[in-house]
Order: C-alpha cells, then structure tokens, then sequence
C-alpha cells in the first residue's frame, strides 16, 4: 500500500472496486433534528460493495454521551460483521461530502488498524462523477479484524481537566465561532453555552470546501488564524466528536497523524456543573 495520505481519490477508489482486500465504508451521519435518515438513504444508493457503519449504533452503549467509542471488543465484533478483515484497506466516505466519515476513520485508527482512509469529497463527487451506485443492504462474510486500543488518540475528561489547567497541549474547538463563544445555541438540549478555558477555535467549515478538505496551504492558514502551532501538542473537541475527527484528519494530513480526539466533546463537558466554562472569543 503506496498511499502515506489519510484521503484517496475517486479515481483510486473506481481502479479498486471489487478487490477483496478493499472494504469500503458508509459513515454517513446526520445532526439530531435533521430529518435525515443516513440508514435509508444508504440503501436507496451507495458505492458498489459499501457497507454502513452506523455511528450511533456501534458506540459504547454503557454511556450515556452520543456515540463514544465502542470497547475494542465491541469494534471488532461489530466491524467483522462488515466484512472488515486484518488485512483490510478501509476506506470511509459519507453523503455531505466531508463530514462523519473522519469520526469513523479515527475510530480504526484508535484501534490501531493504520490502513484507513477517508475517501476525497465523498458520496456527492462520486456521483458527480458519473460513477456508479448500488441499492440494497448486503449481507459480507464476516472479517477477521482484531481491535488493538490506541490510549494517545483518546482523550477522556481527566486528561482534558489537565489539559485545562495546564495549558501543556492546545484544545482545538471545531464547533461554529458563535457557539465556541456562548453567542449560539447548542443544538443538544441541557448542554451550556461557551468553551473550555484556553481552548483555541478553528471552525470545520474553514477546513472544507466543496464538500472535500481543503488543499494543505488553506489548511495552515486556518490553523494559523486560530493560533494553532503545529509544532505543540494538539488535542480537538467538538459537539460530540464528530467534527473534531474531521480536524484530527486534517491535521494527519498535515503531518500530525499523532492528535488526539476528546471523545465526550463539548456533549460531556457542556453538561456537568464541575467542569470551568469561558465564553467569547479565545
């Protein structure tokens, strides 16, 4: 496998299809109160030989935040019923474009399975493309995937709580300005309004466009403008760990494949009465 780049084309992807060692992967996800099914909108078309991951079904279910990383056992088991073997070269995509598919590529990386990719501008430039769908839900033969933690791409509230004090890693907020500055709602209800203290913003949308990330110049000057040095440790956090793979990926792009994700994000932060909360700008 000649690819170091955490995206493939379409063009990479289409020489490929069928082969037995790629698995291809549906993470497509959809915001509470979107109205959108991503379940029934994978089966009415996605790319040939796709398999969905449901986000919000392989999850750790002993938790209460929304889709936290499932235990390394749970992964496996789960993703082997998706046909995903050791040897697999997975490659995720999803239906904005550029969204969900990073928060199911960190979730095999976190479990150590280093061959995963996110697939450039997603669903909408394959089908612009004029390359092909299929319908359905297959039944793979099951994988042989085994699931190995990674504990430095995870960051959990007591290393945030740390973080915060220490200052010693930088937190990377994806979520919206207004949002990070207690001006905006949270779209989950119950949640306060504002940011971790010392918590630099580097909206997502700066990182894409079109649907795909944006090419390694656009995304330094994003990181720069939101003082990120990416010599320092690195830490992203979100609403609820989506988006903040998204800048993980982005920063893997740029040389940092070693940033961790705050798997509660701002849904378990936001909703204690323990934790400190600033608002405004950085």
């Amino acid at each position: 496998m000649a690819v170091t780049d955490p995206l493939v084309s379409s063009q990479w992807l289409a020489e490929r299809l069928g082969q037995a060692t790629i698995s291809i992967i549906d993470a497509s996800w959809h915001m509470p109160g979107s109205g959108r099914d991503a379940a029934a909108e994978y089966v009415n078309g996605h790319i040939p030989g796709a398999v969905f991951f449901g986000i919000d079904e392989i999850k750790d279910h002993s938790s209460d935040l929304p889709h936290m990383l499932s235990s390394p056992a749970e992964f496996a088991t789960a993703v082997r019923r998706l046909g995903v073997r050791r040897d697999s070269i997975v490659v995720v995509y999803d239906s904005h474009g550029l969204f969900s598919a990073p928060r199911v590529w960190w979730n095999f990386r976190a479990m150590s399975h280093e061959e995963s990719f996110v697939l450039d501008g997603g669903l909408p430039r394959w089908i612009a493309e004029g390359r092909p769908l299929e319908g359905g839900w297959p039944a793979p033969e099951h994988g042989d995937f085994k699931a190995r933690p990674v504990p430095t791409l995870v960051a959990d509230l007591a290393a945030m709580r740390r973080n915060v004090e220490t200052g010693a890693v930088q937190i990377v907020d994806a979520r919206a300005q207004s949002r990070f500055a207690g001006a905006g709602p949270e779209p989950r209800a119950d949640l306060k309004s504002g940011h971790m203290p010392g918590a630099l913003n580097a909206p997502w949308t700066n990182l894409v466009i079109d649907g795909a990330l944006a090419n390694d110049d656009r995304l330094r000057e994003a990181f720069a403008a939101a003082e990120v040095s990416l010599d320092k440790p690195i830490v992203t956090t979100c609403g609820s760990g989506v988006t903040a793979s998204l800048l993980a990926l982005a920063f893997a792009r740029l040389g940092r494949p070693d940033v961790a994700v705050y798997d509660g994000s701002w849904s378990e932060w936001g909703a204690r009465n323990d934790t400190p909360i600033a608002t405004g700008d950085a």
